[in-house]
């Protein structure tokens, strides 16, 4: 072995003698080491200094005479282990030298215990100088980390089992405060709308399953007001034990400035809206692009009865009253949804959702929790309420001005009817009847049935508890005669009038067998809609194409509404039991959106059930929405049911699902849907 790599050893001897068996016999057993042979002890102070050794052997005849080498070594050297080499074993002496400090006592006459015990002793002083240099790495880096908290510009605390542990001076100045943060509990830091994502977010992060997403929260500062604020999660160590790091961000310097030395903005912008000229730029754009699917609509709200009220709390409380309607408004929408100021007291917000129920749920929850919500304006305890005019965009209209007076006219019915409802434009219901153009459609669906011109695209689906599972919505998209994408929103009503629906099931559950046999995914979910569940041939049609795919049919789950099947428990239970036993899986979506969805779980064999979107949209702010979708999860879970949650939007939504216990997530947080690629 190379002379550099052997371990460096000193032997205490009045003879040179062991010193040359101790080498011999460790090399014999393939451990280099190089032994320094020192003949006196009054030698070993200069030799532990300057030869760094990693054991000393002390040859002696007893154990009294290791004493004085022990002394020494405990002021020069105390991590270095000594053996005492002696003539023979003997159990008294052993016992003397162990008290001594001694780490063992060998003998020449048992070589192969003198080899296993340096060995030990040499395992044992390198962990012991790995630990020690692991801990001053540590030291070192926790030394780094508090000079990053106390200098950073981003405010920053340190939670450890709910309660903040550390923070530093940026998160002061954010919340106005010297001191007094560390040893609160975190979630008293925050409005209470926030408390249930927040929760989920914590948990999620100190399992592990947290990446850099950003969670939207409502700071509650020392005055009582609330801040919205977005912050980043991540794993850290609080005195050597794990703890969650809250961040947030900060702005540049100079736009910090610029915002300190500026007037004080409008109330709209204090909210996060957009001015009127910006809003109607942006709509101009946004509908001038194909929906990513679902319906569009254009929601008109206006405060009831806000000249009264401001003649009772004056102009200025009256816009701190604007400001938190306004602040409400925001956080029902979606991150991507565009809201802003019309003009007096109206908002605009150009809703993009799965269907017309969603929409009609999220009106209905956002009036309600503005009719709830008190505010505190010049010491008075104030509620107000709002009325919403809306208007559904037909396809590919993108005249702004048009579906404005036909929100705006909606919202004007409503006030005079009383306020504190929604009303939806007429011209956009006949709008949408007449935009169909059914002849046209059925010409075109089947038109691109013979010709082949469907595709399939998928939707990954998330795991809240584990790896990838592997599963995927399954979802279609028609190809016009130039090569552009259709979406389903335009066609499947004309479809489901003339008796189309069923031929496009089948060709969507055709395709899907044949990508479940090429790429042999873990589970598909596959769409049939209520005509196919009811079609007593589908099941025999089936067979003959399972059969020619040859795909495994545990990869494909057929999914219904709810809907569908409380209106046909009979039809399509007997479908659930045909498909499960030809090793299909079946699943519900819509789950919740029913009277009595806990019932439809013992009246349907199932394997997993989709959370409506309605319920899921919404969520993170709404304490009673929770309860409610807790409710449905608790109850799938004792039926040994899975669960997914639809139309899952924002990270906000998925940290409190995670702490709700839903086991799977879809949706345009997840992922867009990406086209099915087929071969042959």
């Amino acid at each position: 072995m190379p002379e550099q790599n052997a371990v460096p050893l000193i032997v205490l001897s009045v003879t040179r003698d062991p010193v040359e068996a101790i080498n011999s016999l460790m090399r014999r057993a393939g451990q280099a080491v190089h032994c320094t042979w020192l003949p006196a002890v009054r030698d070993l102070g200069d030799a532990l200094a300057q030869i760094n050794p990693q054991l000393l052997i002390h040859v002696a005849a007893t154990a009294a005479e290791a004493a004085p080498v022990l002394r020494v070594r405990d002021q020069l050297a105390p991590g270095v282990p000594v053996l005492v080499l002696m003539p023979a074993m003997d159990e008294e002496q052993a016992a003397q030298a162990l008290q001594l400090g001694a780490r063992d006592v060998v003998t020449l006459a048992s070589p192969a215990r003198l080899e296993a015990v340096v060995r030990r002793e040499l395992a044992v002083f390198r962990s012991a100088r790995e630990l020690e240099a692991a801990a001053k790495s540590a030291q070192d880096a926790r030394s780094q980390l508090d000079n990053v908290l106390q200098r950073s510009n981003d405010a920053i605390i340190q939670v450890q089992e709910g309660i903040v542990t550390e923070a530093n001076p940026a998160w002061h100045e954010l919340y106005a405060v010297v001191d007094g943060i560390t040893g609160q509990p975190v979630m008293d830091l925050f409005e209470e709308s926030t408390h249930a994502a927040l929760r989920g977010a914590l948990a999620a992060c100190q399992q592990g399953r947290w990446s850099d997403h950003t969670l939207r929260a409502n700071a509650l500062l020392n005055d009582g007001t609330v801040l919205p604020i977005e912050m980043t999660l991540a794993l850290g160590e609080y005195e050597g034990e794990p703890c969650v790091r809250l961040v947030v961000p900060s702005r540049p310097r100079d736009e910090l400035a610029a915002a300190a030395a500026a007037p004080a903005p409008r109330p709209e912008i204090a909210a996060g809206l957009m001015r009127r000229v910006d809003l109607l730029d942006a709509l101009a754009e946004r509908l001038a692009t194909p929906s990513a699917g679902g319906v569009r609509c254009l929601a008109v709200l206006r405060i009831d009865k806000f000249a009264a009220l401001e003649r009772v709390v004056g102009a200025t409380a009256s816009e701190e009253v604007f400001t938190e309607v306004a602040r409400l408004l925001k956080e029902s929408l979606h991150p991507k949804e565009l809201v802003g100021r019309l003009g007096g007291v109206r908002f605009a917000a150009l809703l993009e959702r799965g269907n017309e129920h969603d929409i009609s749920a999220w009106s209905d929850r956002l009036l309600a929790r503005i009719a709830k919500h008190v505010m505190q304006v010049n010491d008075k305890a104030l509620s107000v309420t709002c009325t919403l005019g809306l208007s559904v965009v037909p396809p590919k209209d993108t005249r702004v001005d048009a579906l404005l007076a036909d929100a705006m006219e909606s919202a004007r019915k409503g006030i005079a009817r009383g306020g504190n409802q929604t009303i939806t434009s007429a011209r956009a219901d006949t709008d949408s009847r007449v935009m169909s153009y059914d002849q046209v459609w059925v010409k075109h669906i089947k038109a691109a049935l013979m010709e082949n011109r469907f595709r399939l695209v998928q939707q990954p689906i998330a795991s809240l508890q584990g790896e990838d599972p592997g599963m995927f919505d399954v979802l279609v998209r028609m190809i016009d005669t130039q090569g552009k994408e259709v979406l389903p929103s335009e066609f499947m009503a004309a479809a489901g009038r003339n008796d189309l629906l069923k031929n496009i099931d089948r060709w969507v559950v055709g395709a899907s067998l044949t990508f479940a046999a090429q790429k042999a995914p873990q589970c598909l979910f596959v769409r049939l809609s209520r005509e196919t569940a009811r079609d007593p041939g589908f099941i025999d049609w089936l067979d003959n194409h399972l059969r020619s795919s040859r795909a495994q049919p545990q990869r494909l789950c057929f999914q219904v509404t709810e809907e569908s099947a409380a209106a046909h428990v009979p039809e399509i239970t007997a479908l659930a039991s045909a498909l499960r036993e030809r090793k299909f899986r079946f699943a519900l979506e819509g789950f919740g959106s029913g009277r009595n969805s806990a019932g439809m779980l013992d009246s349907v064999p199932l394997d997993f059930v989709k959370i409506d979107g309605t319920l899921v949209q919404g969520l993170a702010g709404d304490p009673q929405l929770q309860q409610r979708v807790r409710m449905l999860v608790e109850a799938a879970r004792k039926a040994r049911i899975q669960t997914v949650a639809e139309r899952v939007e924002d990270a906000n939504t998925m940290a409190v699902l995670w702490q709700i216990g839903v086991q799977y997530i879809q949706g345009y947080f997840v992922n867009e849907p990406e086209e099915v690629v087929l071969h042959g």
